[in-house]
């Protein structure tokens, strides 16, 4: 396994090569630039974005959006998988509405939150949270079953009331799961956030990228989708650095 350094090299030089590809392709006309854009004039207009300033009111609506979404859905998600992750009967009762919900397509309740909430930020925080909450709930959900039983009745044995062994036990056993959903977490609570700006808004880069395409400017709409993928891996930066700092006996990869 090459060290951080090298592989970071490597992983820059693949990027590299899809972008040359790219631009290969499209002068040699084998891909229709009407379809596949020009990757010199998508760089163009993500500088020209950032340097008119015209970027950063659209990618903080979507970015607050985002870590709402992100936040409440990750809240709610670990709270109520605690609660039926420790309480058999409840989880039974509530099952076959859980599964429903999630079976839902939760796409199509963007429209009810846009009735709900408006066009602002209230309904893309909506439909995100929907969207981040069974992510984390199922894997919070099954963390807290697979707590070792040995564990778990030495700790009794011992005189751990219930709170102790909510913070001592299920949740250092459910906090790899937790993390483990967090990372897809980040990716739907962009998703959720730019299906709502796609149903219905007047600011985001969701906003932006629809505008392009509503007048077939290709390289805007590449443009968007590639400053929502760096901002979209920042936050998964971020969540990778929290993770190492919390998760101290994790091993290495």
């Amino acid at each position: 396994m090459p060290g951080p350094i090298v592989l970071t090299a490597l992983q820059a030089a693949i990027f590299a090569a899809l972008i040359i590809a790219w631009y290969v392709l499209v002068r040699a006309k084998a891909l229709p630039v009407f379809f596949f854009g020009d990757p010199v004039l998508v760089f163009q207009q993500i500088v020209s974005w950032f340097v008119t300033g015209e970027i950063f009111v659209h990618l903080a609506t979507t970015l607050i959006e985002t870590l709402l979404a992100f936040l409440l859905g990750v809240a709610s998600g670990i709270g109520i998988g605690l609660w039926l992750g420790l309480s058999p009967l409840t989880a039974a009762l509530f099952d076959p509405y859980i599964k429903a919900l999630n079976a839902m397509p939760r796409v199509i309740l963007g429209p009810i939150f846009i009735v709900w909430f408006g066009l602002g930020i209230g309904s893309k925080v909506a439909l995100g949270v929907t969207l981040v909450f069974f992510v984390v709930f199922f894997n919070v959900f099954q963390g807290v079953r697979e707590v070792n039983p040995v564990i778990l009745s030495n700790s009794r044995m011992l005189g751990a009331n219930r709170r102790q062994l909510l913070t001592t036990v299920y949740i250092p056993s459910a906090l790899s799961w937790v993390f483990s959903s967090l990372h897809m977490s980040v990716g739907m609570a962009f998703v959720g956030a730019v299906v709502g700006e796609y149903l219905g808004s007047a600011r985001g880069v969701g906003y932006l990228i629809l505008q392009a395409e509503a007048t077939f400017d290709v390289n805007a709409v590449f443009a968007g989708i590639i400053v929502l993928t760096v901002f979209a891996l920042v936050l998964d930066l971020a969540v990778t650095l929290v993770e190492k700092r919390l998760i101290v006996g994790k091993p290495k990869s």
